[in-house]
Protein backbone atom coordinates (compact mmCIF):
# COMPACT_ATOMS: atom_id res chain seq x y z
CA UNK A 1 0.00 0.00 0.00
CA UNK A 2 1.13 3.59 -0.61
CA UNK A 3 -0.03 6.67 0.66
CA UNK A 4 -0.39 9.29 -2.55
CA UNK A 5 0.12 13.10 -1.73
CA UNK A 6 -0.60 15.60 -4.17
CA UNK A 7 -0.30 19.01 -3.63
CA UNK A 8 -2.83 20.57 -6.47
CA UNK A 9 -1.69 24.47 -7.28
CA UNK A 10 -4.54 24.92 -9.76
CA UNK A 11 -7.22 23.96 -8.20
CA UNK A 12 -10.17 24.91 -11.02
CA UNK A 13 -8.68 21.35 -12.07
CA UNK A 14 -9.54 20.10 -8.63
CA UNK A 15 -13.42 18.52 -10.21
CA UNK A 16 -11.92 17.40 -13.47
CA UNK A 17 -8.95 15.13 -11.51
CA UNK A 18 -11.53 13.49 -9.34
CA UNK A 19 -14.03 12.57 -11.93
CA UNK A 20 -10.78 11.45 -14.06
CA UNK A 21 -9.63 9.39 -11.21
CA UNK A 22 -13.23 7.75 -10.54
CA UNK A 23 -13.46 7.14 -13.89
CA UNK A 24 -9.82 5.25 -12.95
CA UNK A 25 -11.47 3.09 -10.46
CA UNK A 26 -9.40 5.52 -7.75
CA UNK A 27 -11.54 6.04 -4.63
CA UNK A 28 -11.64 7.24 -0.96
CA UNK A 29 -9.15 10.43 -1.74
CA UNK A 30 -9.49 13.18 1.55
CA UNK A 31 -9.33 16.79 0.01
CA UNK A 32 -7.53 19.51 2.29
CA UNK A 33 -7.64 23.12 1.85
CA UNK A 34 -3.89 24.11 1.81
CA UNK A 35 -1.66 27.08 1.68
CA UNK A 36 2.33 27.28 0.59
CA UNK A 37 4.85 28.77 2.69
CA UNK A 38 5.46 31.07 0.67
CA UNK A 39 2.02 32.29 0.75
CA UNK A 40 2.21 32.26 4.40
CA UNK A 41 5.16 34.20 4.99
CA UNK A 42 3.98 37.15 2.66
CA UNK A 43 0.84 37.51 4.55
CA UNK A 44 2.80 38.58 7.70
CA UNK A 45 5.31 40.45 5.74
CA UNK A 46 7.64 38.29 6.28
CA UNK A 47 10.29 37.44 3.33
CA UNK A 48 11.10 38.35 -0.08
CA UNK A 49 10.17 35.05 -2.11
CA UNK A 50 6.71 35.03 -0.08
CA UNK A 51 6.24 38.94 -1.58
CA UNK A 52 7.65 38.35 -5.15
CA UNK A 53 4.95 35.25 -5.27
CA UNK A 54 2.49 37.29 -3.94
CA UNK A 55 3.07 40.12 -6.99
CA UNK A 56 3.86 37.33 -9.64
CA UNK A 57 0.62 35.45 -9.05
CA UNK A 58 -1.63 37.53 -6.57
CA UNK A 59 -4.76 35.40 -7.73
CA UNK A 60 -3.68 32.08 -6.36
CA UNK A 61 -4.33 31.97 -2.45
CA UNK A 62 -4.57 28.44 -2.11
CA UNK A 63 -3.70 24.65 -3.18
CA UNK A 64 -5.99 21.60 -2.21
CA UNK A 65 -3.97 18.80 -1.14
CA UNK A 66 -4.93 15.00 -1.77
CA UNK A 67 -4.17 12.00 0.17
CA UNK A 68 -5.25 8.17 -1.12
CA UNK A 69 -4.42 5.10 -0.13
CA UNK A 70 -3.89 2.88 -2.35
CA UNK A 71 -2.48 -0.09 -4.31
CA UNK A 72 0.83 0.01 -5.20
CA UNK A 73 -0.60 -1.45 -9.00
CA UNK A 74 -2.67 1.77 -8.63
CA UNK A 75 -0.60 4.51 -8.30
CA UNK A 76 0.83 4.54 -11.50
CA UNK A 77 -2.53 4.75 -12.83
CA UNK A 78 -3.15 8.02 -10.43
CA UNK A 79 -0.04 9.65 -11.43
CA UNK A 80 -1.18 9.21 -15.08
CA UNK A 81 -4.48 11.07 -14.41
CA UNK A 82 -2.70 13.69 -12.28
CA UNK A 83 -0.60 14.18 -15.24
CA UNK A 84 -3.29 13.93 -18.02
CA UNK A 85 -5.20 17.09 -16.11
CA UNK A 86 -3.48 18.54 -14.35
CA UNK A 87 -0.81 18.86 -17.20
CA UNK A 88 3.10 18.17 -16.32
CA UNK A 89 4.70 17.96 -13.19
CA UNK A 90 7.47 19.43 -13.80
CA UNK A 91 6.58 22.78 -15.04
CA UNK A 92 6.41 25.48 -12.59
CA UNK A 93 3.03 26.36 -10.50
CA UNK A 94 1.53 22.46 -11.05
CA UNK A 95 1.79 20.76 -7.79
CA UNK A 96 3.59 17.87 -6.66
CA UNK A 97 3.51 14.48 -6.38
CA UNK A 98 5.25 11.77 -3.69
CA UNK A 99 4.09 8.17 -2.37
CA UNK A 100 4.96 7.17 1.49
CA UNK A 101 4.79 3.29 1.76
CA UNK A 102 1.90 2.78 4.17
CA UNK A 103 2.10 -0.53 6.31
CA UNK A 104 -1.14 -0.60 8.46
CA UNK A 105 -4.55 1.00 7.82
CA UNK A 106 -7.88 0.59 10.01
CA UNK A 107 -11.01 1.93 9.17
CA UNK A 108 -10.34 2.71 5.18
CA UNK A 109 -11.75 0.03 2.59
CA UNK A 110 -9.46 -1.24 0.17
CA UNK A 111 -10.73 -3.46 -2.77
Amino acid sequence: MKLLVFVLNKVEMLEPLLERFSHDGISGATILNSNGMAHTLSEYGGSFLGSLRAILNPDRVESRTLFAVLPEEQVEAALHAIELVVGDLSKPDTGIVFTVPVDFTKGIKLD
